[in-house]
């Protein structure tokens, strides 16, 4: 989340800039269609506030924070989309250490009012910024990581992603409106879950933490959510592998540090999810950062020449 587009002043490939509460942000796509931001915290506990005069789709794609606005505590993860209506002020705060990062779009409200079908005006009123979250589908994370991470340099297969990300974003869910009981509930179980990502737990194990019974708990967190804690947890899993992938040598060592039993289950997993296998992704990744790179150096050496 950020002050304003117009205060943006980088573009694909620049280096990132610090902001005065200790956040890194870095512009990774500026277009007449959005800016894309990368926006990462290093795990400072205090409340940090914010105002944003443009309406923002925020995507996490590591670790956990809370969006407070009005009476909402949203909790956010790398399985959730958060949006942000213009002219709201906000709070982030941080409920686990480790810190958290997000891609935080900013969209223009004649774009975003021809993506959900809505008149610029009516877009506070839409259901998705009233319910400011929806989960993000596995489809959604893959396109949020080819975002995060292939920088071709071309500026229409950017533009054409942007609004894939965004269309698979802006899909609107039934509305689930639980009480304040049940959403202190499924928060805590989602901090649970966050902070114990990379080890093997049971139902049980969870239910405890959180002081509910196993039966209740996994009914009110499907009814909630809309799948089951453990697909729940699996996604978020699989979200963190597509962070790290890029950087991944040993694929066995990620997937048991991911809390995966083995590297097959970790590739079964991932392949059921995005359709690729690791490695696959891995390498795609890899070979979009040499590409661009090499355009960058013939475009270096043809303006030196």
């Amino acid at each position: 989340m950020q002050a304003a587009i117009r205060n943006v002043e980088s573009s694909s490939g620049a280096p990132p800039r610090c902001e005065a509460d200790g956040r890194q942000r870095v512009a990774l796509v500026r277009s007449p269609l959005g800016l894309v931001e990368s926006v990462a915290s290093r795990g400072d506990s205090r409340p940090v506030a914010g105002f944003s005069p443009d309406f923002q789709v925020c995507l996490p794609y590591r670790g956990l924070f809370v969006f407070h606005v009005g009476d909402d505590d949203v909790v956010s993860d790398a399985n959730q989309v958060v949006f942000v209506a213009a002219g709201e002020p906000f709070r982030l705060s941080e409920p686990r250490p480790g810190g958290f990062a997000e891609l935080v779009v900013t969209v223009p409200p004649s774009l975003l009012g021809e993506l959900v079908g809505a008149s610029a005006w009516a877009l506070r009123r839409h259901p998705l910024f009233r319910l400011r979250r929806r989960r993000a589908e596995p489809r959604l994370q893959l396109l949020r990581a080819r975002l995060l991470h292939a920088h071709d340099g071309d500026p229409l297969a950017a533009d054409e992603l942007l609004i894939a990300v965004l269309r698979s974003a802006l899909v609107a869910e039934p509305a689930v409106s639980p009480g304040e009981a049940t959403r202190r509930l499924i928060a805590r179980t989602k901090e649970f879950v966050a902070g114990h990502l990379g080890e093997p737990f049971r139902l049980g194990d969870v239910a405890r933490s959180v002081g509910a019974s196993p039966a209740y708990l996994t009914d009110v967190f499907r009814r909630c959510e809309g799948v089951p804690l453990h697909r729940y947890t699996v996604q978020l899993r699989l979200a963190r592998a597509l962070d790290e992938l890029p950087h991944a040598s040993d694929l066995t060592g990620l997937a048991l540090d991911l809390g995966f039993s083995s590297h097959s289950h970790f590739t079964a997993a991932f392949r059921r999810a995005f359709g690729c296998t690791p490695s696959a992704f891995r390498h795609s990744t890899r070979t979009r950062a040499v590409t661009a790179a090499s355009a960058r150096w013939r475009a270096s050496t043809a303006l030196a020449s």
